[in-house]
């Protein structure tokens, strides 16, 4: 298919404008190391940067353990203690899945087709990032999101984070991806309702729109942001999310022992760069991703997918805060 064509599908399940939009900022900014986005520079899209970390990694003989440490993809489970959660959604679990870098990731993408299929959840959610590069083609991934989104059962949900097209929304739609683009759905059970809302990229691209995907969520009733980077946290917390699940960071990916990340990539405090955190009200999670990016390894910074349990505290009674109100 044509990116034309492809461009003709995004118009109708989009609309003309965020379409439009979203690919025109992509070909003025793709590939731009300096002054894009909430950081101003981004190593992930200098070539040479790649080549010379490659090159310390392999001279040191570091790179080949480096490399067998990213293909350890491991399940870390996350309770998410929820006073507000509806009863009838009380253990609900969530896979999430960030990061996967498909076409620079094998070891760890051959290790997600294992295991996948033994991990019991109620719904998916990936949180971007499924390119190895921030430009050029994106077929290699969308062949390989197809072999591991046949692992997946429904429901699943996806964003787009800042190595990814939006031209690659309708294959992963037509997958069986529910990419939420600045949009949200409502999960039912009985009388009872969660609201799963999703944004577009807010780390390069700045396509995000909080205001849009929470436009029709009651303030009263339970939801959760899923966004590929946690930076938006402050805009999130005060727009009256119960739950932001995020990724992009990596946790560095290569860090110090104690699994201290020699750098985030993310503008945002260093407690928020894994794992999970609380602002105001608001609990989040910021995944290390299951992935590499610029170079396929890893240090003191195992892979993981996300196995989240939410749970509901009864013992709690908090009113909350109209939508939009101080948090």
């Amino acid at each position: 298919m044509t990116d034309e064509a492809v461009l003709s599908l995004l118009e109708k399940r989009l609309g003309r404008r965020h379409a439009r939009q979203r690919l025109g900022v992509e070909k003025d900014h793709e590939a731009q190391v300096f002054g894009q986005g909430i950081n101003f520079f981004h190593i992930e899209n200098l070539t040479i940067g790649h080549a010379v970390i490659r090159a310390v990694l392999m001279g040191t003989g570091l790179y080949w353990r480096g490399l067998r440490n990213a293909a350890k993809v491991e399940v870390r489970e996350n309770l998410i203690d929820a006073p507000h959660l509806p009863e009838a959604f009380d253990g609900l679990s969530i896979l999430q899945i960030s990061d996967l870098h498909v076409d620079m990731s094998e070891g760890a993408m051959a290790r997600l087709i294992q295991l996948l299929p033994t991990i019991p959840y109620d719904l998916c959610i990936l949180t971007g990032d499924y390119r190895g590069n921030t430009w050029g083609p994106y077929e290699p991934s969308l062949a390989g999101m197809e072999k591991l989104c046949a692992q997946l059962k429904g429901p699943v949900y996806g964003v787009l984070g800042n190595h990814d097209t939006i031209l690659m929304v309708p294959r992963l739609e037509e997958m069986g991806v529910r990419m939420l683009l600045n949009e949200a759905d409502t999960i039912e059970r009985g009388d009872e309702r969660l609201h799963l809302a999703g944004v577009d990229d807010a780390h390069f691209y700045r396509m995000e729109n909080i205001e849009k995907a929470a436009d029709n969520i009651p303030h009263e009733e339970f939801s959760i942001l899923v966004t590929h980077t946690p930076e938006i946290y402050r805009q999130a917390a005060h727009a009256d999310f119960d739950v932001l699940i995020s990724g992009h960071t990596h946790g560095g990916q290569i860090c110090l022992p104690g699994g201290i990340p020699i750098t985030l990539s993310a503008v945002l405090p260093r407690a928020l760069g894994s794992g999970p955190w609380r602002h105001h009200d608001m609990i989040g999670y910021t995944a290390v991703g299951a992935g590499s990016s610029v170079v396929p390894v890893r240090f003191n910074c195992p892979p993981e997918v996300t196995l989240h349990r939410l749970r509901r505290r009864r013992e709690t009674t908090v009113s909350k805060a109209p939508r939009g109100g101080s948090a």
